[in-house]
């Protein structure tokens, strides 16, 4: 099977690898059909980082109507495997989203982390080691405080109501393309010092969402936190395309 030009815009992404493209295809292997490779969800063609961010992205994706919005990258993936140097540059391209941008993105929803969000956002692109190592102790003192934070709003909603108000804000962190962008990141940093900005970043998103929640449980919390959803699946779109295009 060739997929062409001509039958991208009609065709229907899927969750999860499939044994053929009779079961279905996700976004890395409708790439390789539309490529020419065999089909795989590893093609040769596709830098290493854009696939493991596009494979993610794809099984992340919250409905087949979510996962078309991936149909764009299908032709522009394909070329863009040209060796470890970009691969490490698109790496920290996601580390640098996950951090000034995805985490800065719920510190903001609460006024009493508002500065937070500034401090992060504020800070230099980061591109490399010594960046990262900056960044820690602004990580780790946001995520202090979207802590302290979550608690207060747990116990005035009471145990019940703030458990499920911090199941839904960690659902909708992780909805906002969260596990895509940390496995083209995972890449950028040593072992130690990329689990210490993950560890911090993730809990500061989780706990920042947990506090905006507030009360609000289950489908309220999820309404409540849908518009910062989906501005970071935007953002996550135009961090993509910049990767994609990065030389």
């Amino acid at each position: 099977m060739k997929l062409t030009l001509d039958n991208l815009d009609t065709l229907t992404l899927s969750h999860g690898k499939h044994m053929g493209p009779d079961e279905g295809m996700c976004l890395l292997e409708a790439t390789a059909l539309f490529s020419g490779e065999p089909f795989s969800d590893h093609p040769a063609c596709v830098d290493p980082v854009l696939a493991s961010f596009g494979m993610s992205w794809n099984d992340g994706m919250r409905s087949d109507a979510e996962r078309a919005q991936l149909r764009q990258y299908i032709a522009r993936l394909v070329g863009t495997n040209k060796g470890p140097d970009l691969s490490q540059k698109r790496s920290w391209m996601a580390m640098d989203w996950l951090i000034r941008v995805h985490t800065a993105a719920w510190l903001a929803l609460n006024p009493g982390l508002a500065h937070h969000a500034e401090a992060l956002k504020s800070l230099p692109p980061i591109t490399c080691a010594v960046d990262l190592a900056a960044a820690q102790p602004k990580l780790d003192l946001a995520r202090k405080d979207a802590a302290a934070a979550r608690d207060a709003a747990g116990a005035a909603a009471g145990d019940a109501a703030g458990a499920a108000a911090r199941a839904a804000a960690r659902d909708a962190a992780w909805d906002a393309a969260w596990d895509a962008a940390w496995d083209a990141a995972r890449a950028a940093a040593g072992a130690a010092a990329g689990a210490a900005a993950r560890a911090a970043a993730w809990d500061a998103a989780g706990a920042a969402a947990g506090a905006a929640a507030g009360a609000a449980a289950g489908d309220a919390a999820g309404a409540k936190l849908e518009p910062t959803v989906l501005a970071l699946q935007t953002s996550a779109h135009e961090l993509f395309s910049s990767m994609i295009d990065s030389e």
